[in-house]
């Protein structure tokens, strides 16, 4: 019998991510939600830039985070269409046969 033995690497899943964590997609959308929300806070808040800094991290970081996690290992537009999808369809009822009584 021959019988060959393959040896799968520990970073076998990192293709596709970066840092090995998160998914080219969710960090697409992290930035796309955190980039016009950085330069709105610099450009509008009249104040010094420490509390620019601090006011625009404060509102990034958590949004940021978010988006590079996603929900439910999908991200947020993915999830965002299910939902749609679901929300869309829950309201239709479909005739599934008759119904037996006893």
């Amino acid at each position: 019998m021959n019988e060959e033995t393959y040896y799968i690497p520990n970073n076998f899943t990192d293709a596709g991510r970066v840092f090995g964590l998160f998914e080219i997609r969710n960090l697409i959308e992290a930035l796309v939600l955190t980039l016009p929300l950085l330069l709105l806070c610099f450009r509008l808040l009249p104040f010094s830039f420490t509390v620019k800094l601090v006011v625009a991290l404060s509102a990034a970081v958590p949004i940021g985070g978010f988006a590079l996690i996603g929900v439910g290992d999908d991200s947020l537009t993915r999830w965002l269409g299910s939902w749609w999808r679901w929300r869309r369809a829950k309201r239709q009822i479909h005739y599934r046969g008759e119904v037996k009584s006893k």
